[in-house]
């Protein structure tokens, strides 16, 4: 079920330490990251046999593969010898999947197809040395990949959602361009928290202010996946971009139901997804830890073909206001480190309006049980902590 936090007020919240910690991020990154669903691409970027995405997370690089015999499957993008990446970018790969350093070669179902040499080596048994398979789940058209399986389906996680989101037909839309990627200097759950909440819109982004009715509580299921609905004012805007793209979208949305043509629709995925939804497009960003006080952030942007020139001045218009928003965000969370790196911060209370916070940070407590002390603990031993807390929890 779907609640807000409107009758009761949030708990506390991480220790300002959680945001800075480099032995943390590292714990994070294995507790968190390789535990949890993330997105790669879109079911038709792999329409086709022999089609492939590649996605590093992180430490993980991932290969999403459509094999010759149909099937859509997701693999560790590294040579089960010496652990060489196979493939980069995207694209069409051939028959057999061939690693650059000595030559292994794989078919596309991952098997080891043959290696070099081979009367040099003592195990004649290929079979146990095919790429490493790893979770696959697709949603809306959305593939995702999970590196440590185990743990929620993403249609459990969001079947709640199902209902607001199909009106939109994401599984029919295609890339826009080549995923865009930013550089941020803050933690990553900095990022996440500023999308848990609407709080900060009415005086952070006064674009959206000026054109959009937003939910300001927005709503969270009991998996974690956090959302709120905006619709376009009829109150034209004082902005040219966001006046114009006001007037075009209904019209242009026709081929949607009425009662989506002019709502947007956010989400926040645990640990580090956020999907937009628009009448015209789709975005998702994916933060990506990079240091303890450094991040990077995916974004692709899908839309549904559409060849009318007044279909592509509206996208035209929904990316210059949406770039504008997430050069505000950015700086709004590179603000927030700068200030929790100060001596002695710890944060304030929350508002009602920022319960999903709370959930998200309950969250990463559950994963990392060390991030519930007052203060980290002392160099080198943050790991060992951890543990006895996670034991003493069972």
């Amino acid at each position: 079920m779907s609640h807000t936090a409107a009758l009761r007020h949030p708990g506390p919240t991480l220790p300002a330490w959680a945001y800075r910690n480099a032995e943390l991020a590292d714990l994070e990154f294995e507790a968190l990251f390789r535990t949890s669903w993330q997105f790669v691409c879109h079911i038709n970027e792999v329409k086709n046999p022999r089609d492939f995405v590649t996605f590093d997370l992180l430490r993980d690089p991932v290969l999403v593969l459509r094999s010759d015999d149909g099937v859509l499957r997701a693999f560790i993008n590294a040579c089960r010898h010496r652990g060489a990446k196979i493939l980069d970018g995207a694209g069409q790969c051939k028959a057999r999947l061939s690693c650059p350093y000595h030559g292994w070669s794989y078919n596309t179902d991952g098997s080891l197809a043959g290696r070099p040499s081979e009367a040099t080596f003592v195990d004649p048994d290929k079979s146990a040395l095919g790429l490493r398979a790893l979770e696959l789940e697709v949603i809306c058209g959305l593939v995702f990949v999970r590196i440590v399986p185990g743990g929620e389906s993403l249609h459990t996680m969001w079947a709640d959602y199902l209902p607001l989101i199909e009106p939109y037909r994401l599984e029919e839309m295609v890339p826009l361009a080549t995923p865009w990627v930013d550089h941020w200097n803050c933690n990553w759950k900095v990022g996440v928290d500023n999308n848990l909440e609407n709080y900060h819109v009415p005086v952070g982004h006064p674009g959206y202010h000026r054109m959009l009715d937003s939910d300001i509580t927005g709503f969270i299921n009991r998996h974690g996946v956090a959302g709120s609905k905006s619709v376009l004012r009829n109150t034209p805007s004082s902005n040219w971009a966001e006046r114009m793209y006001q007037k075009m979208a209904p019209g242009l949305n026709s081929n949607l139901p009425e009662e989506v043509r002019t709502s947007w629709m956010f989400f926040t995925m645990p640990p580090n997804i956020g999907l937009d939804i628009y009448g015209d497009s789709m975005d998702i960003f994916q933060f990506l830890p990079q240091t303890a006080t450094t991040c990077s952030v995916r974004y692709p942007i899908y839309v549904r073909p559409d060849a009318r020139r007044e279909m592509k001045v509206l996208r035209y218009l929904n990316e210059r206001i949406n770039r504008q928003v997430s050069a505000e965000d950015k700086t709004l969370c590179e603000r927030v480190q700068r200030g929790l790196e100060s001596h002695g911060f710890e944060f304030g209370p929350l508002s009602s309006y920022e319960h999903c916070i709370e959930d998200f940070h309950d969250r990463v407590r559950a994963a990392c049980p060390v991030t519930q002390l007052a203060q980290a603990p002392e160099s080198g031993s943050l790991r060992a902590r951890n543990t006895e807390l996670l034991r003493a929890a069972t």
